[in-house]
């Protein structure tokens, strides 16, 4: 198979935009196209000022201005982009579907199946399509077989490439990643384009850090990476809860199973819970696939890390209206942090989401700080859940510009998302201008309660009696 020069990825998001951006900088030879139906996306990444990019990402503002018109270009013109493309990647949403069979669990994969019978239509030429969205096992199969029966007699192979980048440190992880993965076809056909694509990566990853499987393990590799992860946040979580109940210290206790070097200390950070577009998602597919197949005590057992998730924050929430009297109705809350964690914006399933919903629901008035989050996104993920009117959202919750603003006159505080500029805030001054007794629920556990109660504010923290 000859080199790739020009390479295509249809969907402008949180995956697709970033790693076809540091693609584009590794490989200056090839030319690389994000094509995305989104106007105002696609208008927001070509915008000369790089900080109003639509990903917030510490160090993309750099790569793009780099690569951007010079061999990385953003369109909304997609059947040029897959006419002309060598390699396709796709990297579209796939949520979690709420309609019909498998609702709530199963991964809607009408965006994929539209990628495939656009791709199917257009291609004149032989193309190696890539799945870069998170997608459950054997969707492969499902694509090959749209793109093999066009009836046009184009060559497709299908190839399974997962992410396994972190939000807020995507870059890094783009630039030096612990593995690339790359499942395909063991065929002569199916080797030559699993070898293509690593030969792109080559030119920035050892070649010992590129693993081939097949196509399936690829799939669920990613699925089973992200609920491994996932099970040690609920995990330590749970722990949190029998913390408070004694005399234990959560972070003293994850502190000491993390030297044991067979646990080791990442994701042993108790908090509120996690958040994201890709751990619950993917739980809850893994939880599908295993039902599907007849494997009860398997779902069952994945299924258990989402129910200890959902408890964190439902007891977070009971929390702050059990220690405000047991009422927080007219009160008014103040919220830091808004994005799932810190260094994105991004807010998909964040826990501040749904605290913020049994609250609303306790007829609290909420006032929101994120340093990168406004106000359209806010009213967006609460009017998401549909459990109010926009307008009783409007009416119960202000989005703030300063944090000082946001927290004065307020009953309380909740520390929703780990902000390095919370833990540097003038404590003193926000003190002086809150209700009093003064309250913070430090659900991130990020900030000095020793310093905070020496100023005589209350504080709770998780796993922290």
């Amino acid at each position: 198979m000859h080199k790739i020069t020009k390479i295509c990825c249809i969907g402008a998001g949180y995956v697709g935009g970033p790693t076809m951006s540091v693609i584009a900088k590794k490989c200056p030879g090839i030319q690389v196209t994000v094509v995305d139906l989104n106007e105002a996306r696609i208008a927001a990444w070509n915008d000369e000022n790089t900080d109003n990019i639509p990903v917030y990402e510490p160090g993309l503002g750099e790569v793009v201005g780099e690569a951007r018109g010079r061999n990385l270009f953003f369109s909304t013109d997609v059947d040029k982009a897959i006419d002309e493309a060598e390699m396709i990647f796709i990297s579209v949403n796939t949520p979690t579907k709420t309609y019909g069979s498998g609702k709530g669990m199963g991964a809607d994969l009408k965006y994929i199946e539209l990628c495939a019978r656009q791709i199917a239509r257009v291609a004149k030429t032989d193309k190696i399509v890539v799945e870069k969205s998170t997608l459950p096992v054997r969707t492969a199969e499902a694509l090959k077989d749209i793109l093999l029966n066009t009836g046009k007699g184009v060559k497709f192979q299908v190839l399974s490439n997962p992410e396994f980048l972190a939000e807020g440190t995507a870059i890094e992880d783009l630039l030096a990643p612990d593995r690339v993965l790359i499942g395909g076809d063991q065929t002569e056909e199916g080797l030559e384009a699993i070898n293509a694509l690593a030969d792109i990566y080559a030119n920035w990853i050892p070649r010992e850090r590129i693993l081939t499987t097949n196509v399936w393990s690829s799939e669920l590799s990613k699925l089973v990476a992200n609920a491994f992860l996932a099970q040690r946040i609920s995990s330590i979580n749970s722990i949190s809860e029998l913390c408070e109940k004694t005399e234990a210290n959560v972070n003293e206790v994850a502190r000491a199973i993390g030297t044991d070097s067979r646990i080791g200390p990442k994701f042993l950070k108790a908090s509120v819970g996690f958040g994201g577009s890709c751990f619950q998602k993917d739980i809850l597919n893994l939880v599908y696939i295993s039902r599907s197949f007849g494997l009860q005590k398997v779902a069952d057992y994945w299924e258990q890390v989402i129910i200890m998730n959902d408890h964190q924050k439902e007891r977070f929430a009971a929390n702050i209206v059990r220690n405000l009297y047991n009422t927080v109705s007219g009160k008014k809350l103040t919220f830091l942090g808004w994005a799932f964690k810190k260094d994105t914006n991004d807010t998909r399933e964040s826990a501040a989401i749904y605290v913020a919903d049994s609250l609303l629901n306790e007829q609290a008035q909420i006032r929101v700080y994120d340093p990168k989050v406004g106000e359209a996104q806010v009213f967006a993920d609460l009017n998401y859940l549909g459990t109010r009117t926009a307008e009783e959202n409007k009416n119960s919750v202000t989005v703030c510009t300063d944090p000082y603003e946001c927290c004065k006159d307020a009953h309380a505080i909740a520390v929703l998302t780990e902000w390095d500029e919370f833990a540097d805030y003038d404590w003193q001054r926000i003190y002086d201008n809150m209700q009093k007794p003064a309250k913070i629920f430090d659900g991130r556990n990020v900030l000095d309660c020793k310093k905070l109660r020496e100023i005589g504010f209350k504080v709770q923290s998780i796993g922290i009696d």
